[in-house]
């Protein structure tokens, strides 16, 4: 009797046990594991403290992503990201406000001379932590074009003369050419871009500078380059602004463009979709290193956005985390210590997983996370 009273109360312990840990499962939390107990098991990491950072709001959803499973593994960590923006994280970073920037843009020269105010023994660098591509897209409902898996042909030319305002129709010549087997709408064109500056705009531009050779006479930037269309501010307002009106057409994270449709473009001789897949394919072959002279920890990915290969989508938000090697004012290296478990986090299976599963984002090639290893190890060495 006491036996069976014992396995009753320890049934009970083992559901109730279960039943938390599943219950503290919200969104953006990593799904505990258990044990063959059933207890959940947790990794107490051994970074306590509050830890800030700031930044490009491309990475928001990663980040809430990230947190979540940090704070999970080092249990007395809190964390906060303020997504003010890349070069409002970047001056936060610089007058010390925070420990790590999260950036669309990778440092200027004046920038990395800025930050030994920050850094100790050596100046800032940067990593890739986050990668998605840059969608085409466009709102024709009507004609049945805002299909899952359903895409309209362009070639940069074509992308050039639409965001410059000489193709200014549906059924226009040039694009009923590239898309012979689609009834396109008699339905004006409204260009839908950026008001505020953006990495996500830059990097448009450079694939249209890369791509489009004469066809697109603008330099890239943060700011869209020209009055065509209208303007909406951050990649939620152009979103939104997008799904307002019939016969739009503009650009943003592809994980943001659900019911929306998108376009193939043109790589070489075929024409190819925004997609994990295709973007992975871009990451593994086309992306490499770019040198960056004395400071050898810093990791900036140099795209080849005029790339001719199959299967290939060029079109890349790269997004970076600026850290130093050891900090000023650290005497105990607390700051140092968090920024190399962060990254090592961030960069790992799970972490990559996290955000493409929380953020739509393409997880980093395991060639690309192997350059910037030692970068990470490197963090807090005197």
């Amino acid at each position: 009797m006491h036996k069976n009273a014992f396995a009753r109360g320890a049934a009970f312990v083992l559901a109730l046990t279960i039943s938390v840990g599943l219950a503290a499962c919200g969104d953006n939390q990593p799904v505990p594991q258990h044990n063959s107990q059933g207890q959940v098991e947790t990794e107490s990491g051994h970074i306590v403290g509050e830890f800030a950072g700031s930044g490009a709001s491309s990475q928001q959803s990663a980040n809430e992503a990230w947190i979540a499973g940090f704070q999970y593994r080092h249990t007395g960590a809190r964390i906060s990201y303020d997504p003010a923006g890349s070069g409002a994280g970047v001056t936060a970073f610089l007058n010390g406000s925070v420990i790590w920037a999260g950036t669309d843009e990778p440092l200027s020269d004046d920038q990395v001379e800025q930050s030994k105010s920050v850094c100790a023994g050596s100046s800032a660098f940067e990593l890739p932590v986050y990668v998605t591509p840059i969608a085409l897209a466009y709102n024709l409902p009507q004609a049945g074009l805002n299909k899952p898996n359903r895409h309209l042909n362009m070639d940069p030319v074509t992308i050039a003369q639409i965001f410059q305002g000489q193709i200014t129709r549906w059924n226009d010549r040039r694009l009923a050419e590239l898309n012979p087997d689609v009834e396109l709408p008699d339905l004006a064109i409204t260009v839908i871009h950026r008001s505020d500056k953006s990495g996500t705009t830059k990097s448009l531009l450079k694939y249209m500078e890369a791509s489009a050779g004469p066809a697109w006479p603008y330099q890239p930037g943060q700011n869209w380059p020209n009055d065509i269309g209208q303007g909406a501010k951050g990649t939620a307002g152009l979103v939104m602004t997008l799904t307002q009106a019939e016969g739009t057409f503009g650009y943003a994270d592809v994980a943001q463009t659900n019911g929306l449709g998108t376009v193939a473009v043109r790589v070489g001789s075929s024409y190819v979709p925004a997609t994990e897949q295709t973007a992975a394919a871009m990451l593994e072959h086309k992306v490499t290193f770019k040198p960056q002279g004395a400071n050898s920890l810093r990791k900036v990915l140099d795209v080849d956005y005029a790339t001719n290969k199959a299967g290939t989508y060029p079109i890349l938000l790269i997004s970076y985390d600026v850290v130093c090697k050891a900090y000023r004012n650290d005497a105990n290296g607390k700051k140092a210590d968090f920024a190399k478990s962060w990254l090592t986090y961030l960069e790992s299976d799970s972490g990559q997983q996290q955000s493409a599963s929380n953020a739509g984002s393409v997880p980093l090639s395991s060639n690309i996370r192997q350059g910037f290893a030692h970068s990470v190890r490197e963090i807090g060495v005197a």
